[in-house]
């Protein structure tokens, strides 16, 4: 029962319909606050009960200080859930595994259901081995429904079974795409107590960028999909409320430049000055000039910056975009008539007090490209050839003058030719982050018009793909006649999907695969990505570049890294005359001119008319019915989860580390994707054996972001990824450690299995940022499977940090300027950590005792700091995880 203690229930009549809310200017002390705060202020207001929110937490954010360290916790309960397949599957395998347990500790299993909107697009699973042809989309899509059949009837067992799920189909559109174009409200409406209550949109994600939706006005973030549970089924976020960035943007982006490059100079801007765990928040006179689709675009890297969102406030903009999209008429008044009675519309002159300021100027951002290994790592254009010199002695041992060589004869499709260190292997338009935006959609499409009117053609031993975020993208390239162009130079539709950017982007041509490996060429891939991690995109390739659609074609057509587009040309035309990238490059009016004539409301609203039927292959799909889901025992893809096997209602009371071993010591900058790969299951490692053992052919192996249901697939993939160096061992790369136990080199799923064996638990130390990345629940998952009990590590990301915490995994921070190495730390020690039982006694101890003790007696003692942020998180821990905490609560 929500209480209203500042009389904050009011009434709004638009276009005849009588709204509840609760008003902001009810409190005071609101006025002032950033609009993302203001955001979190009407959720305390309405979801007040005394108990998880209560009239101090609405008090305190009242009068919140912009200068002070966050250390207020707030509950944050998100109006909605928003999931893809690879982090979705493993959750409705817990909500079913958890109906099971509710049963067997006495309650309804009826009571795991999501109590408000949980929405899953399909899209990670399409992998494009089929390219270069027209009909590549059949063909992906008919492979893709082959090897995940199992999956997707699991689904819509699913969306039968629960209430409040529902499921895009595959071939519709990218999750962040689909949330912007149709999903999203922007202003909620829910029938409570005989009254409809209006309120803002807010919602989580499985996946870390869900925050293009705070292109919107939509505050939202990534969580991991543990914590996505738990909100399905009720619980608040736990959170402390965040400083928050004010970023100011002027000018306007110069000839040249693309919005792509705006949010590498973003990402780039807000890395060095250090955003991690705070709210950003654009503002001032330059808002209004930003095209929303450039908002959205800015909102989806918040993730490769650092923080928790990256929003824009609601304004005509907003609108614009709302009714171009197919929203009706009536949505689109009520998202007006709201915000502005809640103060929740963009005003400019109105400047509040933001945590800190940062500024760019639109008209100093240059054409950009980031890599060769993380996103944050922005490289201006006209240096991306020096910087690729200088990068790839670190991939290679092969001498060259100016730098390493090693060009190697190559014949394919019947022509000769050669390849040497970055030669483009992959070139891919794919991700959520550029698909959505048509600026950088249409500018590709006519640099590709313009290359082809030229004669020029992309390279043979490039993998080429064009995957759009939705089928919007496919109508205004149709209208616009660009599909010849694109198609002549191999960029095909392969898919609606994320692709080559979560690692789908399928084996290269067998010619290209075998040269690079024999030869151990260190080839390139190039993608209008958001993620370019080590070992993401594909095996073969090991250096990875991010850039914008068109400079994905412009690298095409070069087939190499090794070029400087403004000294040397592209190829020559059929006269023989040099073309350069300039002589191609469409100008910003020939691309505002095709948008303005090729992209229209009819065709959002056809693309989005029954979003939720699906193809003829989703239809005819076998689906299983009933409350509960028969597990088949035989399943490689679904498997009832392991997380409640012996729980009782009595808490086992949290214990102290003793004798230890270290699984991994791992260095900086560890991802997600270093702990939980999603790409390719090699077949030597252990999941690869475990998929053969069960008579599953290499060729049908899949992801391992695919096997996500699996769990025994997934603790096999953990700290499985093929670039990982574990310090344990020397040049060693990929899922091995030192087994201490047997004295050799071991994979870390057999070591952890004899450590296990023997009642050993175990730790893993890190450096810094441990845990960036996507929000990967398997990362934490498999951590806690692996029998790891305590993460030791200079600084987290935050989604994995609560990850941890909601697996039961205890994350410690070294001393202040501390590391493994500084306190002399090899991993070989055994460690004992004390003071955790405090945990038990409700409080959460600040830091905890870690005694290391080395194979030649001495001790090596420090204070860890324990990175337990909330009341909340250290219930969860006491629980033993997240999932038990709520399923205690529900079954009582």
């Amino acid at each position: 029962m929500s209480l209203d203690t500042f009389n904050a229930k009011s009434f709004l009549d638009v276009h005849d319909k009588r709204y509840t809310f609760y008003r902001l200017d009810a409190v005071p002390g609101f006025e002032k606050l950033p609009y993302s705060l203001k955001v979190l202020a009407e959720n305390l207001l309405r979801t007040e009960d005394g108990k998880n929110v209560t009239a101090g937490h609405i008090s305190t954010l009242a009068h919140w200080d912009p200068n002070a360290q966050p250390k207020d916790e707030i509950q944050f309960t998100p109006a909605r859930v928003v999931m893809q397949d690879f982090t979705g599957v493993p959750c409705i395998v817990d909500l079913a595994t958890m109906r099971e347990a509710v049963s067997e500790l006495g309650g309804d299993p009826d009571s795991i259901n999501p109590l408000n909107p949980a929405e899953m697009v399909i899209d990670h699973s399409v992998q494009i081995d089929i390219f270069g042809q027209a009909n590549a989309l059949e063909r992906n899509m008919d492979i893709e429904y082959g090897r995940n059949k199992e999956r997707y009837q699991f689904l819509r067992w699913g969306q039968g079974a629960f209430d409040n799920f529902t499921v895009v189909p595959p071939g519709t559109g990218i999750v962040h795409q689909v949330n912007i174009e149709h999903l999203s409200r922007v202003t909620m409406t829910q029938e409570r107590d005989g009254t409809l209550l209006a309120y803002p949109d807010t919602c989580v994600g499985t996946d870390s960028h869900t925050t293009m939706v705070n292109g919107l006005g939509v505050l939202g973030w990534g969580v991991g999909g543990i914590e996505a549970e738990a909100a399905m089924l009720g619980q608040p976020v736990s959170m402390l409320i965040p400083r928050v960035v004010g970023f100011k943007l002027r000018g306007e982006i110069p000839a040249g430049a693309t919005a792509t490059d705006v949010v590498l100079t973003i990402t780039d801007m807000l890395r060095r000055h250090g955003v991690v765990g705070k709210f950003v928040e654009f503002y001032g006179e330059g808002v209004g000039a930003v095209p929303l689709a450039n908002r959205a675009t800015i909102g989806n890297m918040s993730p490769e910056f650092g923080s928790t969102a990256a929003i824009f406030p609601i304004d005509e903009v907003t609108l614009e975009y709302l009714r171009l999209t197919g929203r009706s008429e009536e949505q689109i008044a009520l998202v007006e008539e709201y915000t502005k009675a809640q103060g929740l519309w963009h005003d400019p002159d109105n400047e509040v007090e933001y945590s800190e300021y940062i500024e760019l100027d639109l008209s100093t951002v240059v054409p950009s490209i980031a890599g060769p290994k993380r996103p944050q790592d922005r490289i201006a254009l006209s240096d991306a050839k020096q910087a690729f010199h200088k990068a790839l002695p670190s991939y290679t041992d092969d001498p060259g003058q100016d730098r390493p060589h090693k060009v190697t004869p190559l014949t394919i499709n019947g022509t000769q030719t050669s390849i040497d260190h970055g030669s483009v292997a992959i070139a891919s338009i794919t991700s959520c982050t550029n698909t959505s935006n048509p600026s950088v959609m249409v500018a590709a499409g006519l640099l590709a018009k313009n290359a082809v009117a030229r004669s020029l053609t992309s390279k043979p031993w490039v993998k080429t793909s064009m995957a759009p975020g939705s089928q919007v993208v496919t109508d205004y390239y149709e209208k616009a006649g660009l599909w010849p162009a694109l198609e002549a130079l191999g960029f095909h539709l392969v898919g609606y999907g994320c692709a080559t950017c979560i690692g789908n982007s399928g084996p290269l041509p067998e010619e290209v695969s075998a040269v690079v490996n024999e030869a151990d060429l260190a080839v390139v891939s190039i993608l209008s990505g958001n993620r370019n991690f080590e070992g993401r995109i594909n095996p073969d390739i090991k250096m990875n570049y991010l850039a914008s659609p068109p400079l994905v074609i412009a690298y095409a057509l070069a087939g190499t890294m090794d070029i400087d587009f403004d000294t040397e040309p592209l190829g020559q035309d059929s006269a023989g005359k040099d073309v350069f990238l300039a002589d191609i490059w469409p100008t910003p009016q020939e691309v505002q001119e095709t948008i303005d004539h090729s992209v229209n409301r009819e065709m959002f609203e056809s693309s989005y008319a029954d979003v939720f039927a699906g193809d003829e292959r989703w239809q005819s799909l076998a689906t299983p019915t009933g409350a509960t889901f028969t597990w088949d025992p035989d399943s490689t893809y679904v498997r009832k989860a392991p997380f409640f096997e012996g729980m009782t209602m009595e808490l086992t009371p949290v214990s102290d580390i003793h004798q230890a071993r270290v699984l991994a010591k791992l260095g900086d900058s560890v991802t997600t994707d270093h702990i939980s790969p999603a790409g390719a299951i090699k077949p030597d490692s252990p999941a690869g054996r475990y998929l053969a053992d069960h008579g599953v052919d290499r060729r049908d192996f899949n992801s391992y972001g695919s096997r996500r249901g699996n769990h025994e697939v997934m603790i096999r993939g953990t700290f499985a990824n093929i670039r990982l160096r574990n310090q344990l061992l020397d040049g060693v790369e990929g899922g091995y450690t030192y087994n201490f136990l047997t004295k050799q080199q071991d994979s870390i799923y057999d070591a952890s299995m004899s450590y296990q064996a023997t009642g050993t638990p175990l730790i893993v130390l890190g450096g810094k940022e441990y845990g960036s990345g996507s929000s990967r629940d398997w990362a934490a998952k498999g951590t806690a499977l692996l029998g790891v009990k305590a993460v030791i590590a200079e600084s987290f990301e935050r989604i994995h940090r609560s990850n941890l915490i909601g697996m039961g995994v205890l994350p410690l921070q070294f001393p202040q300027g501390q590391t493994a190495d500084s306190l002399g730390l090899d991993g070989t020690e055994i460690f004992t950590i004390t003071g955790i039982t405090e945990l038990n006694e409700g409080r959460t101890p600040p830091t905890v005792r870690v005694s290391a003790q080395s194979q030649n007696g001495q001790s090596i003692e420090f204070d860890a700091v324990v990175r337990i942020d909330t009341p909340g998180e250290a219930d969860y821990f006491r629980h033993g995880g997240i999932l038990q905490y709520v399923l205690r609560s529900l079954a009582q």
